[in-house]
């Protein structure tokens, strides 16, 4: 079987890895957040919900529709739909505002 062009696994697994640990950044300062008892806790609980909502159905939607496209591509796309929110959470929660 023959890959398609435009596929480099090489790029998809570093590019899954680089969510991977920006989630885990993300993850880890959610939980010190919510365990050291900080005001903005309960929004960020809340946030977190809400974007885990939101990122299930547009990806639900787009492969439904074909605009996720399969085998590499979707995961291309997916990793990319959710790493634009993981990026943003990580941005605004380095800040420590």
């Amino acid at each position: 079987m023959s890959r398609k062009a435009g596929t480099d696994p090489a790029k998809l697994a570093t590019d899954a890895m680089m969510l991977w640990a920006e989630s885990w950044f993300v993850i880890a300062a959610r939980s010190w957040m919510i365990m050291s008892g900080d005001p903005r806790a309960q929004r960020e609980a809340s946030r977190m919900v809400e974007e885990k909502m939101r990122a299930a159905a547009e990806l639900s939607f787009m492969a439904m529709t074909g605009s996720l496209g399969t085998g590499d591509k979707a995961v291309e796309r997916t990793i990319k739909h959710v790493g634009k929110t993981v990026s943003a959470n990580r941005r605004r929660l380095s800040k420590g505002k």
